[in-house]
């Protein structure tokens, strides 16, 4: 699976930590542009929950989707839990809002695409 990272770092909340999405694609997924865009859309539809949603130092939510030939989400749901419902629940909607995603390149040789969002909550930037 490939590795897209990016601190997405709220100014109020930098001192104590900071979300981190990560995204990781299908190895036969080759098109470097697709994972970019598909992780932007993702990133873009982020909504950190207030204080009390967020979860301890180190935890992080692992959100597996399934994405059809035509970019349509076929399937989202959270595989590894955070400790925080809150936290849980607004990775699953960031993937879920952030659908449709572009048709999969002609290139892809799979009729559906695996990735995985992992949202963690990390120590400073």
């Amino acid at each position: 699976m490939a590795l897209l990272a990016l601190a997405v770092t709220p100014v109020a909340l930098a001192a104590s930590g900071s979300p981190r999405l990560e995204a990781f694609f299908q190895s036969a997924l080759q098109s470097a542009d697709y994972q970019q865009k598909v992780y932007t859309r993702v990133a873009g539809k982020w909504r950190q929950p207030g204080a009390k949603g967020t979860p301890a130092l180190g935890k992080k939510t692992v959100v597996q989707a399934l994405i059809g030939r035509d970019g349509k989400l076929v399937s989202a749901s959270v595989t590894t839990e955070s400790g925080s419902k809150a936290w849980d629940a607004a990775a699953l909607e960031a993937v879920k809002k952030a659908a449709p995603f572009p048709p999969l390149p002609k290139s892809y040789p799979l009729p559906t695409l695996d990735a995985h969002f992992h949202v963690s909550w990390v120590a400073g930037p």
